[in-house]
């Protein structure tokens, strides 16, 4: 397309969509749904882009990402450079590109979307900047980020998820020495074991990671900090600050009865042993077992509940539902997951919540019993409270129920470091400014602090404390933390 397509012309071409796997074959496979943009494909879309002198995209990024400056090399067809762009303030694009939930920040913003008040019609950020990772990956893939002379400085990172992950790189870029610690026996967080293959293939977690590593970043799995050894045995070992980033591991559950009956999962485990451990592939090439329902009943509605509902397709079930207390409108999870899950048949039971899961006499789940819900007024979350409707209770079948309402932050550090301030909910306490916490030379950041959040928020924190952890190791001063109340 011409350069000299005026900013109207170019609100009138439609957003390219992302071919994908059809949905009758991709629910019976975990390879992932989007297959990406072709090169043409991808700069079509960046013809789209207004290339604006003021981006609201930019302040909608977490990170923020030159938006305008890496969409207009793409435009231009140099990939390589627009990979520079956003690698100089996102060093997994590649992940951000799949799971970050752009239709609510940069898209949201975007003057395209606001010209035709449609948020459907904004620039396709996310996946150009999926396309740029992917296309660097393929065609330069011992690229990585050059750092800074080393400064003889240490730095500890508590859990290699989204946070520590560029808490880690920001670091390193700039000559520090890195040492993550992971108490999985592999690296990645909630990215290796809370996402689906189908959402993000952990390759892509791996060759992102591979690039710290040619960083100089160090990684030790399978040592749980708060456990295996603590924040004061990192301080002994010459750690001269530390940054938590562990992430809100701790599942919750709705505390109904028969939440103890055999083939009741907490997400986090579902998805765990269906991710990390592989268990699709169990007795095969796994031996981790999962117990393959074929009615399958998962409760929740974000993008956790989704991904287990289509999970258990994955896995055979010949019905998986989502069971949820409001309506779709009020659902957290993306647009795009919720439309991914209906198109594979997953059946949507709203404004019904679950009172008990009944089992049968072997102690094995048998049904669930529901009641339907009508919407009151908004709660403090601004969705409108669920209210139960007296006398329309009824069951559903089920052989599998998976909990998916949430997690908490786990408390096996803050508990051996009390230090550390959190909150009721047991989220570490922050100043917002620098991510510092209440014990001096210790900052922490992502859903740790946020409760469970997305993996853009919790890159954003991560910089934030990267760049304060820089000045502290700059001027060895440390400053008063401005903490929230508990």
């Amino acid at each position: 397309m011409s350069e000299k397509l005026s900013q109207k012309e170019r609100l009138k071409i439609p957003p390219v969509p992302m071919p994908e796997q059809d949905p009758e074959v991709r629910k019976r496979n975990i390879k992932e749904v989007p297959l990406g943009y072709t090169e043409e494909m991808a700069m079509a879309e960046a013809e789209r882009c207004l290339l604006c002198k003021k981006p609201p995209c930019v302040k909608g990024c977490p990170v923020e990402i030159d938006i305008p400056g890496f969409i207009g090399l793409v435009r231009e067809g140099k990939f390589h450079e627009a990979a520079k762009v956003i690698k100089q303030s996102n060093l997994l694009p590649a992940m951000c590109g799949r799971v970050c939930p752009q239709e609510d920040q940069c898209e949201l913003v975007c003057t395209v979307a606001k010209g035709h008040k449609d948020v459907r019609m904004s620039v396709k950020i996310g996946n150009l900047e999926r396309f740029v990772a992917d296309w660097e990956m393929a065609h330069f893939p011992d690229s990585h980020l050059d750092r800074l002379p080393p400064t003889g400085h240490k730095v500890a990172i508590i859990g290699s998820g989204p946070a520590g992950l560029t808490a880690a790189g920001d670091l390193a870029r700039l000559g520090h020495e890195v040492t993550i610690f992971e108490a999985l026996h592999r690296p990645g967080g909630v990215l290796v074991y809370g996402i689906p293959e189908f959402r993000l293939p952990k390759a892509i977690v791996d060759r992102e990671v591979s690039n710290l590593l040619k960083m100089g970043v160090k990684i030790v799995c399978n040592v749980a900090i708060g456990k295996s050894k603590s924040i004061y045995d990192l301080f002994r070992e010459g750690f001269e600050a530390i940054f938590v980033g562990t992430g809100a591991g701790l599942p919750v559950f709705k505390g109904i009865k028969g939440e103890n009956l055999l083939g009741v999962y907490s997400a986090n485990e579902y998805l765990t042993r269906a991710n990390l451990m592989n268990a699709y592939e169990f007795p095969h090439r796994s031996d981790t077992p999962i117990i393959r329902g074929k009615r399958v009943v998962v409760f929740g509605g974000g993008n956790t509940a989704m991904d287990a509902a289509r999970t258990a397709l994955r896995l055979g079930a010949e019905k998986s539902y989502i069971l949820y207390r409001r309506s779709e409108k009020e659902m957290p999870a993306r647009l795009g997951e919720i439309e991914h899950a209906k198109e594979e048949g997953v059946e949507f039971l709203l404004l019904q919540d679950a009172i008990e899961i009944i089992g049968d006499s072997e102690g094995w789940v048998k049904e669930v019993k529901c009641i339907k819900m009508a919407l009151g007024e908004p709660d403090e979350s601004g969705r409108r409270r669920p209210i139960p409707i007296p006398g329309s209770e009824f069951t559903i079948p089920a052989d599998v129920v998976v909990v998916a309402i949430g997690n908490r932050s786990n408390p096996l550090l803050v508990k051996a470091t009390p230090e550390i301030r959190t909150n009721r909910r047991g989220n570490i306490l922050v100043d917002p400014e620098t991510m510092q916490t209440s014990m001096p030379r210790v900052w922490a950041g992502g859903d740790i602090v946020l409760g469970a959040a997305t993996v853009i928020l919790a890159m954003g924190q991560a910089r934030k404390a990267a760049r304060s952890i820089a000045k502290f190791l700059e001027t060895g001063v440390w400053t008063q933390p401005n903490l929230p109340p508990a």
